[in-house]
Formats: C-alpha cells, structure tokens, sequence
C-alpha cells in the first residue's frame, strides 16, 4: 500500500477530530484494520477506501490528489496518469473540476483473485458497466456475474460488494451519487 495514502487518512480522520472508534462505527471496519491502513501496514480495497472517504465527508478522489484535473473546459484527457495502487485494485478517477459534483465517475481495474468482501450499504446510487473481465456483484446476498457491456444500476442502500474471482484483471466503469433521490 501507498504509505501516503494510510498519512493521509490518518491526517484528515484528525482534522475531523474523529476517533479510530467513531470512524469504525460510521464504516463498520474494524479499529485494528483502521489502524493498520493508518500504518501503511496492510492493503485496502476500493469499497473500504469508499466507506471510509464517506465517513469522514469526503470524496473518494480526495484520497488521490494527482487525478484531480484543473482543465477549463473540465475535459479528462486518456493520457492522464491512472493512481496505482499496491492492493487489489487500480483507481483512476474521471471527474472533472466540477464543484459540488452529483456523482463520481471512477474507472476501476480489480486484479484477479480479489476476495469477497461483506456485503454493506450506504446512501445514493450506483451504476457499474463492465469494459472487459468477469466482475461478480453480491446483492441482497444473491451473486451476479457481470459480463463485458452488462450493467448495474442499484440504490446502494441495499447490501452489496464485489470482486473478482477470476485469474484475469477486470476493468469496470463506476459510477457513484452519494445521496439517493427521493
């Protein structure tokens, strides 16, 4: 993992003036993998990263400095650098310089072998559209295999994760709204 990364959440959980405690209530992970992610001592995957950007009131993108663009005509060029990670996944954030934005485009690459995760929900919406590989989503504890052009479109309050569970990488676009419509 990006020693950077676990600093960086670290600093932010302080300036939000939040306990390791609080924030393993507001994210339901445990106070000792908080603590190790902090430490740069272990590996956190994208859904853990995401519950985590929301528990302390921030964008998952926040965590990722370098992939925000400052592009005028807020256009994300493909030569832009993809944030690599030292996990089971590869973020490349797609926005660009909008304020207050509804939604979160994230390109996502899960390498092969990923673990199932627990199912959780949060607020908003989700939209996932698979490029290439097998992704399998969990909802509602059914699992669905998702093949190259399938889609996904579901209120993110209801239980769920994903992973790979093949030897090859799958690259899926996500797409995130933080607070569902009424």
């Amino acid at each position: 993992m990006d020693p950077e990364l676990g600093n960086l959440i670290k600093r932010l959980r302080k300036e939000k003036k939040m306990t390791l405690k609080e924030v393993s209530e507001k994210t339901n992970l445990s106070i000792s993998f908080l603590s190790q992610v902090e430490r740069s001592l272990c590996s956190i995957t994208l859904l853990s990263l995401r519950k985590l950007s929301e528990a302390l009131g921030v964008s998952p993108s926040y965590f990722f400095p370098d992939t925000i663009q400052i592009d005028k005509d807020m256009i994300r060029r493909a030569t832009e650098k993809q944030t690599e990670h030292k996990s089971s996944f590869t973020y490349s954030d797609l926005s660009g310089n909008v304020s207050n934005p509804l939604f979160t485009p994230i390109l996502v690459t899960l390498l092969p072998g990923d673990k199932r995760g627990t199912p959780f929900s949060h607020e908003g919406q989700e939209f996932i559209y698979v490029i290439n590989g097998i992704m399998t989503i969990i909802l509602d504890d059914t699992e669905y295999d998702l093949y190259p052009g399938d889609s996904i479109h579901m209120d993110s309050t209801r239980p769920h994760n994903w992973f790979n569970k093949t030897d090859k990488p799958t690259n899926f676009l996500f797409i995130s709204a933080a607070t569902s419509r009424d």
